[in-house]
């Protein structure tokens, strides 16, 4: 037995690198998996990876998956990606809020509408999302809500600033989003505890080398040493998914930390681990 069996989950993102991971595995689980992301097919981003290559890998291992191109930066659109999941499944058990855009902009730089963009992404989305399914987790009693954040939520600490390069990469905007998510993510745990409803956000404890992280030149490559394997995110997202309510909920995480902790690996390693978190990680 799986632990999603039958149950119905829907993660953004899943075109490719950490998302990608998550809708294999937990579709692997049992889990009959909604795969959201903008690119369909391959070619049309310049990045490689697409949902028609997600579903294809999860259909040829024998699991149930279903693709629903869509931009969830706007609202209508994630409305219809929970329509889409309900009537090809069924009421959504477990969501994962993996989508992001980022733009490595200094403030001073920042187009406004790319801004906008961009929080519309990795903040609006999860809170518009999550307020969609909780219609279906609430009556129920049940679900899971995961959002995936950052390293980048931890911030700079206080000045003064000697070395120039501090802030340069222009990481301020994804790191206040990130940051913003952690605190929706608690915040939403406590207002829905009472309805037997899971909600946690997890970080990777190292730098995943993605086609994305590998753009935005985070990673040497997909192959870089320093990096952490996807696997390992896809894995802390399924044990916070699956594990009971008062283990879990409220619970601001990073990967190899929640897995060593739960004995799911037997040494882990950076974030959460060898170094501290962000403050949200710690209450």
């Amino acid at each position: 037995m799986g632990r999603l069996d039958g149950k119905v989950v829907v993660v953004t993102g899943a075109s490719r690198g950490i998302g990608a991971d998550v809708a294999r595995l937990f579709a692997a689980e049992g889990g009959r998996v909604v795969c959201a992301a903008r690119t369909l097919e391959e070619g049309q981003h310049p990045l490689a990876g697409s949902l028609a290559t997600t579903v294809a890998a999860i259909r040829e291992a024998g699991g149930e998956a279903h693709a629903v191109a869509s931009n969830i930066a706007e609202a209508t659109e994630c409305e219809r990606l929970v329509q889409e999941a309900r009537e090809r499944y069924g009421p959504v058990d477990v969501l994962v809020n993996n989508a992001a855009l980022t733009y490595y902009v200094p403030v001073k730089d920042y187009p406004v509408s790319k801004w906008l963009r961009s929080w519309a992404v990795n903040f609006q989305a999860p809170f518009i999302l999550s307020q969609l399914v909780l219609g279906d987790m609430i009556p129920r009693r049940r679900g899971a809500i995961v959002n995936i954040s950052s390293g980048s939520a931890i911030g700079p600490g206080r000045g003064p600033y000697p070395d120039a390069t501090v802030g340069a990469r222009g990481g301020t905007c994804y790191g206040a989003e990130k940051a913003a998510l952690e605190r929706f993510t608690q915040g939403l745990a406590s207002e829905v505890y009472q309805y037997g409803v899971s909600v946690t956000s997890v970080a990777p404890s190292q730098v995943v080398p993605t086609p994305g992280t590998v753009y935005h030149r985070l990673v040497s490559g997909l192959d870089d040493p320093r990096g952490e394997p996807p696997l390992l995110m896809a894995q802390a997202a399924l044990l916070l998914a699956t594990e009971p309510l008062d283990r879990v909920t409220g619970r601001v995480t990073y990967s190899q930390q929640i897995l060593g902790e739960f004995g799911w690996i037997e040494h882990g390693r950076g974030r959460g681990v060898d170094s501290r978190g962000s403050g949200y990680s710690e209450i």
